[in-house]
């Protein structure tokens, strides 16, 4: 179990890092952050990238660094906490996606890596009989076992 701590963890660090540099960079850049022209955005509800950027910043950045120092501490609730931001990294790739009507490598490693994050805290969520895989649990014994 330990080492799907650490697995968790680094991933919550490596996308947390990456996403408050990229969202630093579209928020002190908005209309060429890291070489990316505004033109990208042609397709979506922004003009430019502050918006986005501070998203990307705040939830993605901000957000992942916080679920790698719970973590780390390790109370119980954290693979709550690491699910709602391994999904918030699926959805915001799936967004990015279709708002710039592309797919990159980048794009495919990062729904990876938020699938796995939501992956992992759901097995821990299941191994530790937490919710909801403790209802599961109790109303698959009540219904579907046969007692003896």
């Amino acid at each position: 179990m330990k080492a799907l701590h650490r697995i968790l963890f680094v991933l919550h660090l490596l996308v947390g890092i990456g996403g408050m540099a990229g969202g630093f960079a579209a928020i002190s850049n908005p209309q060429n952050p890291l070489g990316v022209p505004t033109d990208t955005l042609k397709n979506s509800p922004f003009s430019d990238f502050l918006i986005p950027g501070i998203l990307l910043f705040g939830v993605i950045g901000v957000g992942n660094v916080v679920a790698a120092v719970f973590v780390q501490r390790n109370p119980w609730y954290f693979p709550y906490v690491s699910s709602v931001f391994g999904w918030a990294l699926v959805i915001w790739i799936i967004v990015q996606c279709i708002m710039i009507r592309s797919i990159v490598f980048l794009h495919i490693l990062f729904f990876v890596i938020g699938a796995v994050q939501a992956a992992i805290a759901m097995l821990l969520l299941f191994r530790g009989h937490m919710f909801p895989f403790n209802l599961l649990e109790y109303y698959w014994k009540k219904f579907m076992v046969k007692e003896k």
